[in-house]
């Protein structure tokens, strides 16, 4: 009867293992996305401050020059439009929620950002 007992615990041990495995697959599953999705992010980051960094060296000259300021504004606009189109992708613009994922729903903080007048 003790070996009996003995072979349910090494069988029911086998089966914890197999369960644990299965969830350290589904584990390393999400990380991988995660660590991918962050690269991503941190791409779009680098892109986006260096295209800031030229909008903000392109600022100062566009004050002193009429043409460039007209090129600074058309810069601005089409950072608007580059908003716009991630809203009508289904990302955040507002501050509050800002790149996160919209899941379908409109969001009353982006469409007032992006209705306002300036």
């Amino acid at each position: 009867m003790k070996d009996k007992n003995f072979l349910d615990t090494v069988m029911e041990f086998e089966q914890q293992l197999e369960s644990m495995q299965e969830q350290f697959r589904e584990l390393k599953s999400v990380v991988a996305h995660t660590m991918e999705e962050h690269h991503a992010l941190q791409l779009e980051n680098h892109h986006l401050r260096a295209r800031l960094d030229e909008l903000h060296q392109a600022v100062p000259e566009a004050v002193a020059d009429p043409v460039k300021l007209k090129k600074a504004v058309m810069d601005i606009g089409e950072g608007y439009d580059n908003l716009a189109r991630l809203y009508h992708e289904g990302y955040h613009v507002c501050n509050v929620h800002f790149g996160s994922s919209r899941k379908g729903d409109d969001c009353l903080f982006c469409l007032s950002f992006l209705n306002k007048q300036n």
